[in-house]
């Protein structure tokens, strides 16, 4: 039985107040995270049937495609919804908490951590969940964590035309400036990363070798709002195209790191 205890509103959000299984299938910018998680990921990933535990897979978007390309998934998440919906993507599931996985020391030759940095808010719980990817993968193994940007609100509500409230510029603002969302509208109590910071806990876990991408780029609000006022999904479109042109353009250059909406950092044991 963990220790740790997940905030009751995280489950909460995840079991009722949005499906996560649609997140990277339905909307253009979602699709385009897909496909550029993908694609980054597979440039480091050992070859098939590797191990790889998914810690906080959701329900399996990602096991199901690792799966696919004949990988050996166990997915680890604390919401059991997820772990219903996550049972026919071809991967075992366990209820669990990635601060304190079950898995034995070097057993996994891959540790993907894709949702947990950003609802560990405390910097002392990321470095725990980071140190237990660092133990449970084998000396050499792959681990990939993932995080949101903190600047990816200010594109976002800009892009969507939502910054003329005052209330809504202050939660921005104190995000901009910490990093720290308060959950009280639009998503769970979070933490969001800079691309540095990624980076540095990724190091200060032991990671070695380490890079950290944009994963969508610098034209996914864009993307978003286009849809989102259109009514239209953009998903193979002309313009989704040219956002994942632009993503895979902007991958060199480091300073472009704060445009896109995710940041998915990898290193080696």
């Amino acid at each position: 039985m963990t220790a740790y205890q997940v905030p009751a509103g995280i489950i909460e959000f995840y079991s009722a107040t949005i499906n996560e299984s649609d997140r990277l299938s339905g909307p253009a910018d979602g699709v385009l995270e897909m496909v550029r998680t993908q694609e980054l990921l597979r440039r480091h990933l050992p070859a098939a049937p590797a191990s790889v535990l998914d810690v906080g897979g959701g329900p399996g978007a990602h096991a199901r495609w690792l799966s696919a390309d004949g990988y050996r998934v166990h997915l680890v998440d604390p919401v059991q919804r997820h772990l219903a919906e996550a049972e026919d993507s071809g991967c075992s599931v366990e209820l669990g908490d990635a601060r304190e996985l079950s898995a034995a020391d070097g057993s996994y030759d891959v540790v993907l951590v894709l949702g947990p940095l950003y609802h560990l808010v405390d910097a002392a719980d990321r470095r725990t969940a980071l140190a237990e990817a660092y133990r449970v993968v084998r000396p050499g193994g792959l681990v990939a964590a993932a995080g949101i940007n903190r600047y990816a609100s200010l594109f976002e509500h800009t892009a969507l035309a939502h910054l003329d409230r005052d209330s809504l510029q202050q939660g921005i603002a104190k995000i901009l400036d910490t990093g720290s969302h308060d959950g009280k509208k639009g998503f769970t109590e979070a933490h969001f990363h800079t691309g540095a910071e990624l980076d540095a806990e990724m190091r200060e876990a032991g990671l070695t070798g380490t890079r950290v991408y944009g994963v969508e780029g610098p034209t996914w609000a864009l993307l978003k709002a286009t849809e989102r006022h259109t009514g239209e999904s953009l998903v193979g479109s002309r313009l989704f195209a040219s956002a994942l042109a632009a993503a895979r353009m902007a991958e060199p250059y480091p300073e472009l790191l704060a445009a896109s909406s995710h940041l998915l950092a990898v290193g080696r044991k």
